[in-house]
């Protein structure tokens, strides 16, 4: 699928962040006055002069969180411990980056009379929160199956955000698991286990995966699982979500989807 907007070069400002969940943060910047971008597309980050650098060097690539109507952009990360984001997370406001973007054609489908269904696990989240809070500000009607896989309620970022938005949307359904609530010391009344075929169910419908391209290889052919089609993108291998393709990837006859 090809870009769906163009990318170009901005200058924009730090002006908040904030803890959205055990080690995970986010950080909203200035939005340019000619930024546009489609829901679930990315970004790059660059820090200028920055206080310190590693081999990792000094731009990341993110998912925006914000939707295409908010005023700002956010972006959210796992906190680990590199150079860029012991910056990112000392920045003073005001901070001046680089953006490049919007990049990236892992969007919603225009025809609303298909049905998503969007499995996310952890920070894998972030694209799917914009694809969601968007089509509930435009009231599309697509009809939308969200499944969210976090190891414990510390670890689930924007999961109240998501209950928010689907209490609003009609058309949209969360689903949300744990999988080590041993470990956890809040009380939790969802569901638990990995996500699976069986809580999938049984669907035509466009599957979007989300994480690191590390996993692309093994969606490279798209999968019929049951009556509904994987059409993969990525999926995140750090989560609890990155063991549910084994036990659903049943070696069934294959089938290309087409794109929306």
């Amino acid at each position: 699928m090809a870009t769906v907007t163009s990318t170009s070069v901005h200058t924009s400002n730090l002006f908040s962040r904030e803890a959205i969940a055990e080690g995970t943060m986010a950080f909203r910047f200035s939005k340019p006055v000619d930024f546009e971008f489609r829901a679930g597309q990315s970004i790059d980050v660059t820090l200028l002069n920055p206080p310190e650098t590693d081999e990792e060097g000094n731009t990341r690539a993110f998912s925006l969180v914000s939707a295409p109507f908010d005023p700002d952009l956010m972006i959210a990360t796992r906190m680990r411990d590199t150079a860029f984001k012991r910056v990112l997370r000392d920045a003073p406001v005001g901070m001046e980056v680089k953006l490049e973007g919007p990049s990236g054609s892992f969007v919603l489908h225009r025809k609303a009379e298909k049905t998503a269904v969007l499995p996310a696990g952890g920070i894998g989240i972030t694209p799917f929160l914009s694809m969601v809070r968007q089509a509930t500000n435009d009231r599309t009607q697509h009809e939308i199956y969200l499944f969210y896989s976090n190891r414990r309620p510390e670890d689930a970022p924007f999961l109240d955000v998501l209950k928010e938005v689907t209490r609003q949307n009609p058309n949209s359904h969360l689903i949300a698991t744990m999988t080590q609530m041993a470990q956890s010391t809040r009380e939790w009344k969802g569901e638990t286990g990995l996500i699976n075929e069986e809580s999938i169910g049984s669907f035509e419908i466009p599957l979007l995966l989300p994480g690191p391209d590390t996993w692309r290889d093994r969606f490279r052919n798209a999968h019929t699982i049951g009556r509904f089609c994987i059409r993969a993108e990525w999926v995140h291998p750090l989560s609890a979500l990155a063991r549910w393709p084994r036990a659903l990837l049943n070696r069934q006859r294959l089938h290309h989807c087409r794109r929306q």
